[in-house]
């Protein structure tokens, strides 16, 4: 006797229904897709314990007849397609005819409709077993409610997330499906709750607004394109708009919401040195072709799809939005030139010299101002000084007047005599950067002779491009990246500020804050209340899909709280965990970077020795927060034997 036997339709349909129904978010796809494809304008759904309980979803759309509604649960049965032909030109949301089988599969299902001339009937079904059929007036249209789910399989149970988890998938779907379908009006309700309303009046601009606020609306873009294969058209976000996760990009092909790397990434190239790194835009894109040259028919999910001429689609993609981001942004006007300002970067590879001075005396001291840089000599100008190194930082520079060689002929300074530099007046620069001292001395509490500086003595030759500070030693030179370097120092300032935040370091908040939100981010926000409040942020909730903030750690830098706060936010919904440790990490992260000095920035030589020295205090001065280098080292032996000084 053979081994193999058919399993009975309860267990392969129980089977079936994992690859289907993975989440009570699931099921909110697959019954409002059927609600779309039987032409509803208006679908609401309500849901109870974010649809593990109880999920019901009610639409106006054809309905069906008695005969209809028993075999619709079998499976296999569809209307969408009649034979292998209609599975190449797909032009509905489902086809499969597997969902409301593998639904009622693992739930209790019971079904209202009525397609407005055969009166109407009632369906009740448990774990695929039918235990009710009956006429039942109802208007046009289909009311199903799908009730304790998962109850005959309780190893998925095990599985689900948190309330606010599960909840936060349905509402992204719902989102997701307002974009797709501007013309129809949803609505979703939780626990009696509402969280999703819109229109249904067709235009997607409106829907944007209702999910993401209206703050935010007023900043999307409008953008099209078209080929001889494919329509794109949709709105993307001014590239101050960001997130730091890529779930604010909707891609939908001919209605249909889909996942789709090569789109994304498309829309992200658009935006080429316009965003922050790790920040990604809100975007809606909108692509329609011939259902031919796309494949919906991959996985269950019909998320992930396959497209013909993909590489050509995303050149059009990526051409339309840089031209609506491109367009928005603009280039400034031209002005009449203004007088010219002192440059603070190095415009000669000459060693700033101080020229014409006056032969001192044995054991007295010369006091001369600091010049800027771009008054070194030129090479025409000859340097008969001998070198210097530089002694002190800060305040005021000492350069210790000595011969680096003392086979060189004799310096025609007394060997007693020392120069003190006096610091020259700020240079004017717009958008100033403050001197990277200004957080760094309390962080460390010492003095400047208190740690030894791991690199030695460094001595300001210049800067690159404002981005680069150029030093230089007894062994060599150093290249400082000046953005890294100013991180590295405020992180480990901040990293001891949170590391000591309590209640008792909080600034009060005359005019609180106020942040707005998408609902399914109002749901990760109530997830993680607790652990923002840990690190000094206190989440009040305040009306519709709105958060307020009344006060905040007082060493978060000025200027910067609200962007601070809405970053940390951010970072706690991505997590979606309660380490605290690693959120504080992340906060003393955050704040370094966002007040760091940016490139092309250029510096005055006071700043910038300032933030050599501050450099030379820290714990760990090679690596910025983020692991790039910090400073990087020539030694003269290397310059030597690049120039074949020696072989």
């Amino acid at each position: 006797m053979g081994h193999i036997v058919l399993m009975d339709e309860p267990l392969s349909n129980k089977i079936a229904a994992g690859e289907v129904v993975e989440r009570p978010a699931s099921v909110v796809k697959e019954l409002v897709e059927n609600a779309i494809d039987a032409g509803g304008n208006s679908i609401e759904v309500r849901l109870e314990e974010a649809g593990l309980t109880s999920i019901r979803v009610t639409d106006n759309g054809k309905g069906m007849d008695a005969e209809d509604a028993l075999l619709c649960f079998s499976r296999h049965a569809t209307s969408k397609i009649g034979n292998e032909h209609d599975l190449f030109r797909i032009r509905t949301l489902g086809f499969r005819g597997e969902a409301l089988a593998s639904i009622a599969a693992v739930s209790k299902v019971d079904m209202k409709t009525s397609d407005g001339e055969s009166g109407g009937c009632r369906i009740r079904i448990e774990g695929t077993r039918i235990i009710g059929q009956e006429p039942a007036a109802y208007r046009k249209g289909t009311d199903i409610t799908v009730s304790q789910l998962f109850f005959n399989t309780p190893a998925r149970l095990k599985y689900m997330k948190t309330i606010q988890t599960e909840l936060g998938h349905s509402i992204d779907y719902m989102n997701r499906a307002a974009l797709s379908h501007p013309g129809i009006a949803f609505r979703l309700i939780h626990n009696g709750q509402e969280h999703l309303r819109t229109s249904g009046s067709g235009n997607l601009l409106k829907v944007i607004s209702d999910i993401y606020g209206a703050g935010t609306a007023r900043k999307m873009l409008s953008f099209s394109g078209e080929s001889a294969d494919y329509e794109v058209s949709g709105y993307c976000a001014l590239p101050d708009i960001t997130r730091a996760s890529k779930n604010y990009m909707t891609v939908l092909v001919n209605g249909r919401w889909v996942k789709s790397f090569a789109v994304t990434k498309a829309v992200i190239d658009a935006y080429h040195t316009y965003l922050p790194i790790g920040r990604y835009p809100i975007a809606v894109i909108d692509i329609k072709g011939d259902p031919y040259l796309t494949d919906v028919n991959v996985h269950p999910a019909k998320q992930q799809i396959r497209l013909s001429k993909e590489p050509e689609l995303c050149a059009l993609i990526r051409d339309a939005v840089r031209r609506a981001v491109a367009g928005s942004i603009g280039a400034p006007a031209a002005k009449p030139p203004k007088e010219a300002r002192p440059k603070t970067e190095q415009t000669s590879l000459w060693h700033q010299q101080q020229e014409n001075r006056v032969m001192p005396e044995a054991g007295k001291t010369i006091y001369h101002p600091v010049s800027p840089i771009s008054d070194i000599p030129r090479p025409d100008h000859p340097i008969s000084e001998p070198e210097t190194s530089a002694k002190t930082f800060g305040s005021g520079l000492q350069l210790s007047v000595q011969e680096s060689n003392p086979n060189k002929e004799a310096s025609k300074f007394p060997s007693d005599v020392q120069i003190i530099a006096e610091p020259s007046a700020r240079t004017e620069t717009e958008d100033h950067t403050e001197p990277a001292s200004d957080f760094v001395r309390d962080a460390h509490g010492t003095d400047e002779h208190s740690r030894k500086v791991p690199f030695g003595e460094l001595e300001v030759v210049g800067q690159i491009h404002g981005t680069y500070i150029v030093a230089q030693s007894t062994d060599g030179f150093y290249l400082v990246d000046q953005h890294a370097a100013q991180e590295r120092i405020k992180y480990e300032y901040f990293r001891e500020k949170v590391k000591r935040a309590d209640g008792n370091e909080r600034q009060t908040l005359m005019i609180p804050m106020t942040f707005h939100y998408p609902p399914d981010d109002m749901e990760r926000i109530r997830e993680q209340r607790e652990t923002l409040a840990s690190v000094g942020v206190d989440m009040q909730e305040f009306g519709n899909r709105t958060f307020v903030v009344r006060e905040h750690p007082s060493w978060f830098p000025a200027g910067s709280e609200e962007e601070i706060i809405d970053a940390l936010v951010e970072q706690a919904m991505e997590e979606r965990s309660a380490d605290i440790g690693k959120l504080l990490e992340e906060t003393a992260i955050l704040m370094s970077c966002k007040r760091s000095i940016k490139a092309n920035h250029y510096l005055t030589r006071a700043d910038m020795e300032q933030l050599l020295h501050d450099l030379g205090q820290a714990e760990s001065p090679y690596t910025c927060p983020h692991g790039r280098p910090v400073i990087i080292h020539f030694s003269t032996y290397e310059i030597e034997k690049m120039f074949k000084r020696v072989m």
